[in-house]
């Protein structure tokens, strides 16, 4: 069933329940940025598979939000399904809640699954179309009705992350988690985020692929914690440590029930931004809602010693694979058949070589020509494509290890290139490096640091639409806050001062629509630099551990710094992952990171 079917579908129940609007998000009930199969509504109706985007379906018309990441894709899978794309943030484009008042009529009634939707939206919808009386239909999931095959809800055994990579205990986080709710004088903390119970009680799973989470709520007390959780999913010796530690075991579903049954006077501390609007409403009017940022995104963002130690063996196995890869990339091009997807999983088998390897942290991006262009593009069977001994290929990976997380891009010539390749190439990576050699006074935040990256393509007349950074969790989603690095102040919701021991991206790049992409990525932790009459000075040390193309770079348009800092890096690059390896791979990275001289 294409989406016009699915769509008229949608649209008939709409009307039994005259429904004027009906929104649908990329999310699950726990605003998770990637989702399992069952929460995939958006993209079932709509056919766009990107990572980000809201779905709303009028009677007569539908339009689809994306950011700048997906423009290109979302036109691409939009076309034909009737759908209007709206290109987040650019000029003439209304905001959702605006869009809803402006298309819903007086009285009218706006729909969605009110587990799916954040508190923080469907306020904003609500502040927008108050004026003309519009009411919420959040009570029932429209979509369940329309999508007959509809996966079932993921339920894989939970696991627990040994303390010697997390660094520190179950007790230890929730005693730090209580100690923040006193000061904000909150006695119950509602926890949805799937990301965030894991962290809180060092438990894994894996009902996200790519992200080891596991479906949860927790209820935290001062002298109780109950996870609400899909009881077949936890094995008896684990429910027998939850217990130990003071935290007991309720049915999934349970949390709105829960809520609802808080005694008068309470003070319910809930994230408005990552709590669903089911959860708000179950809230007694007689207790009292704490809208605050959630204490655990800080604690989670700050990786502790052996956090950031255990992220440096990950990066040195992750760097050992990406490196090989690019050997291979490179000396089997034009000799025998390569697309897309094979060298996807040529560097999958790679990685999972290495010891401790999970799965990858996300679709992998391995985008050749002009497919480099699409800033978020994944090869399908329907899209892959041959590479040529020519041109450049755009690698973002990332893996998941028991020592960490990992996301790295690497642009790669894989034979002649033209003066703009190189030019564009070189461009990026003189900002990326900039960025990396960055040295700050503590109270920066990533908007501070964002022009660094930026300064080399801004003089060029060029930039790119999307982030320069973001933050990595640990065994965790791939992205995560709340640390940001990004420019355009107005579109940050929340800023962060960059603490010491955070670990967030790299990232510039360069897309060229019908031509090629350049992105070049290294995830880097925040350390102390020196103390002095000053202040306290923070640097970046690079984690990602894998040469660039020398072969891409136009040595005229780099400054003496640019070589000193490459070199430097280069030299890095050789000491940590020339032990693992040997003969003629060991021969290429060793030609790969000979430093350079200035012209």
């Amino acid at each position: 069933m294409n989406p016009v079917e699915k769509l008229a579908l949608l649209r008939a129940e709409m009307a039994k329940r005259h429904i004027d609007a009906y929104v649908v998000v990329t999310d699950d009930f726990h605003t998770s940025e990637y989702v399992g199969a069952h929460f995939k509504a958006r993209e079932s109706l709509s056919g766009f598979t990107g990572s980000a985007g809201t779905l709303v379906v009028l009677p007569d018309a539908a339009a689809l939000w994306t950011d700048g990441r997906y423009f290109l894709q979302a036109s691409q899978q939009l076309e034909g399904s009737g759908i209007e794309l709206m290109r987040m943030g650019q000029p003439g484009v209304p905001e959702i809640p605006a869009f809803l008042r402006d298309h819903v009529p007086e009285n009218g009634w706006i729909g969605f699954d009110s587990r799916t939707i954040s508190n923080n939206f469907a306020r904003s919808i609500g502040e927008k179309t108050r004026e003309k009386h519009i009411r919420f239909a959040g009570d029932e999931d429209l979509v369940d009705l329309v999508w007959a095959d509809r996966p079932a809800l993921s339920c894989e055994p939970v696991w627990e992350l040994d303390v010697k990579y997390a660094g520190l205990t179950r007790r230890e986080k929730l005693a730090m988690v209580r100690g923040k709710m006193k000061e904000m004088g909150a006695s119950v903390f509602v926890i949805p985020s799937l990301d965030e119970v894991a962290w809180l009680l060092n438990l894994r799973g894996n009902d996200v692929l790519f992200t080891p989470v596991f479906l949860s709520y927790l209820l935290l007390e001062q002298d109780k914690a109950t996870l609400c959780v899909q009881r077949e999913a936890v094995s008896a010796e684990i429910e027998a440590h939850l217990k130990s530690d003071g935290v007991t075991l309720a049915p999934y579903d349970d949390i709105y029930r829960l809520v609802a049954a808080l005694p008068t006077g309470t003070r319910v501390l809930l994230d408005g931004e990552r709590a669903n609007y089911r959860i708000l409403q179950s809230v007694p009017e007689s207790a009292e809602v704490l809208d605050r940022t959630s204490p655990i995104q800080l604690m989670k963002a700050v990786k502790t010693p052996s956090e950031q130690e255990n992220e440096r063996l990950a990066h040195i196995k992750d760097g050992v694979a990406v490196t090989r890869f690019i050997y291979w990339l490179k000396h089997t091009i034009g000799k025998e058949p390569i697309t897309e997807l094979s060298a996807s999983k040529k560097l999958e088998s790679l990685r999972a070589e290495g010891e401790h390897y999970l799965e990858q942290s996300f679709d992998p991006i391995l985008a050749y020509g002009a497919h480099g262009a699409i800033v978020h593009y994944e090869p399908t069977e329907e899209t892959d494509i041959p590479m040529e001994p020519r041109g450049l290929c755009l690698a973002d990976t990332g893996a998941q290890y028991l020592e960490g997380t990992t996301d790295i891009t690497r642009t790669i010539a894989l034979g002649p290139l033209t003066d703009e390749e190189k030019r564009i190439y070189t461009l990026v990576l003189r900002g990326h490096i900039q960025l990396g050699a960055a040295k700050f006074l503590h109270g920066c935040m990533g908007e501070n640091l964002d022009m660094l990256a930026r300064t080399p393509l801004w003089e060029a007349g060029l930039d790119f639409n999307h982030g320069t950074g973001h933050g990595v969790g640990f065994v965790l989603g791939v992205h995560e806050g709340p640390e940001r690095v990004h420019w355009d102040v107005k579109r940050q919701k929340r800023h962060c001062i960059i603490e010491e021991g955070m670990i967030f991206s790299n990232e510039p790049g360069i897309y060229l629509a019908g031509k090629f992409g350049v992105r070049i990525e290294n995830l880097v932790v925040v350390r102390e630099a020196e103390v002095n009459e000053y202040g306290r000075f923070l640097a970046l040390e690079p984690l990602t551990l894998v040469p660039y193309d020398r072969d891409a770079i136009d040595l005229s348009l780099l400054s003496s710094r640019d070589v000193e800092l490459l070199n430097a890096y280069h030299a890095k690059v050789f000491a940590a992952i020339s032990p693992y390896l040997s003969g003629d791979e060991l021969e290429w990275l060793k030609a790969a990171t000979e430093p350079v001289l200035f012209c």
